[in-house]
């Protein structure tokens, strides 16, 4: 396997869309940088010893309700980072980022930041110079040429990810992919095993420090003041704060877990919520790791092991690989691509509000057993893989009409690694489909028989996933139904949606389906 070893000029990163963030040239190293919060590894600096600035700003936590691990997660990364980096920083914990940027009389620079509304800000102010981003394996230009590449209709992730793995040198074998297949997806959709059990040790935690504590103390005395208001169990932290912890993260990923990763991704377990997941997310949205280390540190643990005669499974390694080179960049680029108004599309015209009881993370006040589940792991640790968020969570939504850009806003409040350009592309486009097909060619809308098949919630809920009128009518069973009765104008000329669409009319006590759920509502199921 290749070491990820081809074409990448200079620093990782992708510029910004905004012409005025083009092509410029970094300071001199004497000259200070501004690292946000989520800016916090190396890979943001020009010179080993570049004098830096970090600002913590409470404004950020009084504008939006965070979950309070998220606020503990973020507070103790940038101030692990300050004490990291000593008399080379200037560290400012002030009301507001303008509020600090005013007292400096000297050069700074700052690489463009992850979201429309700071990104205005950097570019607002004449005392700043703004860099191209950072942070992401896939640089503007490069997308760009991708993006506008001879005879593309559509902005497929699954074309955009064979192109970065080709100019990138990842999992190749000259011109082809290693083993002959792009994208080993359908091996990675197996249900959770008979017993519940993967067979991989817990991951490794991180241990909380006087940092922590003084953070704890903080967010106490803020919330006791009225500054700040938080949902969600505060500790312990279990995600990354300083690079080293996302090193021995990564490191205890690709030793123990990697290679149980790929067949069970898919899978969820009420008495394991880790499964064999990475749980890298949060660091590498914090910017502790550069992404395309990520990349080659998980190829080259194959090769290594491949050369010590223990071959790890393809599905697994591409499975991940995918993720961090594929999904994640992807992403990224398609917010700044998607513009400004993509948060507001609504093409299934959904309008209901977030309930309270998912606004507070409210598991107690649910029945039915994968929902309650899933939001009592979030409210626990700020986090859950990718299945209960599409499956379980976006899904609910999706079926309830509950605004897609509310939405957005709740997973970008609710979970450790959520952020504005992560969130909005895929709760709007990929859940939602509040984009019409943009990201997505189908909803991800199912029953209960789908989270029956994936999960082991099923059998002790008081729902049967089998029915859908009735008391026990399970909840992802008749809102499904519900779903397809209220959005078919809107799906009509979807061809992935025909059959489903057509399998309405086939349901004799569909009238009374629908009415049924009307009657639920958003009300806790």
């Amino acid at each position: 396997m290749a070491a990820g070893s081809g074409a990448r000029g200079g620093e990782p990163g992708g510029d910004g869309p905004d012409p005025a963030l083009a092509d410029f040239p970094a300071r001199a190293p004497e000259t200070r940088r501004w690292c946000f919060a989520d800016q916090l590894g190396p890979h943001f600096l020009d010179h080993p010893r570049q004098p830096v600035l970090l600002i913590e700003s409470r404004a950020v936590f009084s504008r939006r309700r965070f979950h309070r691990q998220k606020a503990h997660l973020i507070l103790s990364a940038l101030r692990h980072r300050a004490a990291e980096l000593g008399d080379r920083a200037e560290f400012h914990r002030v009301g507001t980022y303008a509020e600090a940027l005013d007292r400096l009389r000297e050069p700074l620079s700052v690489c463009a930041p992850t979201s429309w509304r700071s990104r205005d800000f950097v570019l607002a102010r004449p005392d700043l110079q703004v860099l191209a981003a950072r942070g992401f394996v896939t640089t503007q230009p490069e997308f760009a040429a991708w993006a506008e590449g001879r005879g593309r209709r559509r902005l497929l992730m699954e074309d955009f990810y064979r192109d970065s793995r080709r100019r990138h040198d990842v999992l190749m074998n000259g011109a082809e992919p290693v083993g002959g297949r792009w994208n080993l997806d359908e091996e990675n959709r197996e249900p959770p095993p008979a017993d519940g059990r993967i067979g991989v040790p817990e991951p490794w935690w991180p241990v909380e420090d006087d940092i922590d504590a003084e953070v704890r103390a903080d967010l106490d005395r803020w919330a006791a003041e009225g500054l700040v208001s938080f949902v969600g169990d505060d500790g312990p932290r279990r995600f990354p704060a300083t690079r080293a912890e996302a090193l021995h993260r990564l490191a205890d990923f690709l030793e123990h877990r990697l290679a149980a990763f790929g067949p069970h991704e898919d899978a969820m377990l009420a008495g394991d919520r880790w499964l064999a997941h990475s749980l890298l997310s949060p660091a590498l949205n914090l910017g502790l790791l550069d992404p395309l280390e990520v990349v080659v540190a998980t190829e080259r643990s194959a090769g290594d092991r491949a050369a010590a005669g223990e071959l790890l499974p393809l599905n697994s390694v591409e499975g991940f690989i995918r993720q961090v080179l594929g999904w994640r960049d992807y992403i990224w680029h398609m917010y700044w691509h998607l513009g400004r108004d993509f948060r507001y599309r609504n093409h299934l015209a959904a309008h209901a509000g977030v309930p309270e009881w998912l606004t507070d993370l409210d598991d107690a006040a649910v029945d039915a057993a994968c929902l309650s589940d899933v939001l009592g792991d979030l409210r626990r640790d700020g986090w859950v893989h990718h299945i209960p968020r599409l499956m379980v969570l976006g899904n609910y939504a999706l079926q309830r009409g509950i605004d897609p850009s509310a939405m957005a806003d709740w997973f970008h409040e609710s979970f450790v690694d959520g952020y504005e350009w992560v969130m909005v592309a895929n709760v709007v486009g990929m859940s939602q489909h509040a984009d019409g097909g943009v990201l997505a060619t189908k909803p991800y809308a199912s029953g209960g028989a789908y989270i029956d098949r994936m999960s082991d919630y099923c059998g002790g809920c008081r729902y049967d996933p089998r029915k859908r009128l009735g008391d026990d009518a399970c909840p992802f069973t008749a809102g499904y139904w519900a779903f397809l009765d209220r959005t078919r104008d809107r799906l009509a000329g979807n061809h992935r949606m025909r059959r489903p669409l057509q399998g309405l009319d086939r349901l004799a006590d569909l009238p009374a389906v629908v009415e049924q759920e009307r009657l639920r509502g958003t009300e806790p199921p």
